[in-house]
């Protein structure tokens, strides 16, 4: 599907996402015609799904990082429905992936400290429909984070 310049557009672009379309082009070796002709093609196929700039919540001053692993009441159900549903309108959490297996979804959740933490999880987090189990996990550290293909 990708061939030889696509592959290094997009590992320009991965690196370096804000580049013009010219210095992408000039990079890339092609023309800045071919390179906006390529990028809107990879747009249109889906393999290029947004750029989006990378904020630090703890330049915000959210310093609490923690992983919910919930397991749901099975008997119920709409339970992965009612609580995924309850589970996006909680500001606080800013992801949620569903998995086969002991543990259901995961909740990525942000706090500006650990009583804004205990508070959002006693009062938004508990609360939530047909929970049998909860599991959490405090981030302490960030080992390796890439979100680049190795194209």
């Amino acid at each position: 599907m990708l061939d030889d310049t696509d592959r290094r557009l997009l590992r320009h672009l991965q690196a370096e996402p804000d580049l013009s379309m010219a210095e992408l082009a000039e990079r890339a070796g092609v023309t800045s015609a071919t390179c906006w002709r390529r990028i809107e093609k990879l747009t249109e196929a889906g393999v290029i799904e947004a750029q989006q700039a990378v904020i630090d919540w703890r330049a915000l001053g959210y310093t609490v990082d923690v992983s919910l692993r919930v397991t749901l009441d099975k008997t119920e159900p709409r339970a992965f429905d009612d609580f995924i549903a309850a589970a996006r309108d909680v500001p606080e959490v800013y992801e949620i992936q569903t998995f086969l297996g002991r543990v259901d979804v995961r909740l990525s959740v942000l706090a500006r400290d650990i009583t804004h933490y205990q508070q959002v999880y006693r009062s938004q987090i508990l609360t939530l429909p047909h929970i049998a189990d909860i599991e959490a996990l405090m981030h302490v550290a960030t080992i390796k984070s890439a979100e680049t293909l190795p194209l």
